[in-house]
Order: C-alpha cells, then sequence, then structure tokens
C-alpha cells in the first residue's frame, strides 16, 4: 500500500513560514518531497539543528507515518536563550498536530550518534556551520539506507559547511550529488559518479560568489552585493 499522503505542501506552508528562520519555500519543499517518496512503511528522518522548527514542521508535517528525530542541544547564545528556543519548537509541533511524530533529542550530534543502530531514509544537516562539526555530522550519513537522501543547508554558501562537503563526501564513495535548491545541497546514497563528483565542482563559482557577497554584507555594501545579483539583507541561502 502506498503511504497516507495527508495534506499537500501548499496547505502546510503558511504554518511553516510562520516559524523564524532561514528555510526558503523551495528548500522546505524539497524536505517535504524526501520524506514523501519514502517506499510504504514509516518514514524515519533524522534532523541536525531543529532551532525554532522550520524544517522540523516541514518534515514533520510531509505524512502521517513520519518518525522524526530532532537533534539540537539547544546552546544560549547571545541571540537565542536555548530553553525558550526548545519550548517554542515543542510549542510549534504541537500547534501543528504533529508532536507525535518527532522525538527531540537536546544532545549534541555527536552524543546522540554514540550507540545509534537504526536506519534512518532522510538525513538532515543544518547543525553547527563551522568545518570540524559538520565533518562530524556528515558520519550521520552511514546510517541513511541505500537511495536514502541526506540534504545539507548551507552547502556552497557557508565556507565551512563547504569545505566540508569538499573533503569528505567528494573524494567519497557513498554519497552521489543530486544538485541544489538554493545552498540546500542534495545527495542520494549511491556510488557517485565521474559525473556526480563534476556536478559538485561547477558548484564553486556560486560558492565564491556567496563568500564575497557575505563580506559585502558584513561591510554593508548592500548596493555593491546587489551588483552580483543579491537583493535581500539576510546571507545567501
Amino acid at each position: 500500500m502506498p503511504p497516507e499522503r495527508g495534506p499537500a505542501f501548499a496547505e502546510v506552508w503558511p504554518a511553516v513560514d510562520a516559524v523564524g528562520g532561514w528555510l526558503t519555500r523551495d528548500q522546505a519543499q524539497l524536505l517535504w518531497d524526501a520524506v514523501r517518496a519514502v517506499d510504504p512503511g514509516p518514514a524515519r528522518v533524522l534532523e541536525i539543528g531543529s532551532h525554532r522548527g522550520r524544517s522540523t514542521c516541514a518534515l514533520a508535517a510531509a505524512r502521517p507515518d513520519v518518525d522524526v528525530t530532532a537533534v539540537d542541544p539547544f546552546v544560549t547564545t547571545r541571540r537565542y536563550p536555548g530553553p525558550s528556543v526548545r519550548l517554542g519548537l515543542e510549542a510549534t509541533l504541537e500547534a501543528l498536530g504533529v508532536a507525535d511524530r518527532v522525538t527531540v533529542l537536546p544532545v549534541p550530534s555527536a552524543q546522540a550518534r554514540r550507540g545509534w543502530d537504526r536506519p534512518l531514509d532522510v538525513l538532515h544537516v543544518d547543525g553547527k556551520h563551522d568545518y570540524w562539526t559538520v565533518s562530524d555530522d556528515l558520519h550521520w550519513a552511514d546510517h541513511v539506507v541505500a537511495g536514502g537522501t541526506v540534504l545539507v543547508h548551507d552547502a556552497f554558501s557557508s565556507i565551512g559547511v563547504t569545505l566540508a562537503l569538499l573533503r569528505h563526501v567528494l573524494p567519497g564513495d557513498r554519497l552521489a550529488y543530486r544538485g541544489r535548491v538554493g545552498s540546500m545541497a542534495r545527495f542520494v546514497v549511491a556510488r557517485p559518479t565521474t559525473g556526480d563528483r563534476a556536478a559538485m565542482l561547477r558548484e564553486l563559482p556560486w560558492w565564491g560568489r556567496n563568500v564575497v557577497v557575505k563580506v559585502l554584507l558584513r561591510l554593508r555594501l548592500r548596493r555593491v552585493a546587489a551588483l552580483l545579483g543579491h537583493h535581500g539583507r539576510d546571507d545567501p541561502y
């Protein structure tokens, strides 16, 4: 039997969009579609970096039989008090009616992975963006089943994320690049071809452009950034 589909993405998007965050509509659709594409049976999903739940909601609302594990230590920073962010996430999941589909693990990704022995169908990586953390987070892909999906946010936009992908995924033999939606890269668990590796390398000019745009925004040179095609106040996503 095909999985029970539930509502259409367009019906759920307004509730997802009401949650603060940097996930675009097209990227939320990509997360949604990845869950919908899983074969019949519970869709097993793990997300690293849930924050307020914008992407978590897109994953959890995709179908009634999804099982989402949301991993986030909810660290308190200058901008975000961790405990209140977690409470906000849980309240948002309740309001959307998907709280029973999500298990929140308020621990670092590396800690959650110790002893983890369950297969995954979809992995979404959007935790800390430094090279070392992303390099470690990519080890979660070892738990994704053959043909499963790995989605990495801020790829070819963040320096740390991109360097980790170039170091560990580009020369690897487990993840094949399948393109991107904005800065969200999609990989499948399959042996990559030469063409897959070449497709990753073709994203490097876009990455270089994004790095330059970020520098210009930090310098408040928004008009110069606009000459490179960037017209928002936020970093390119």
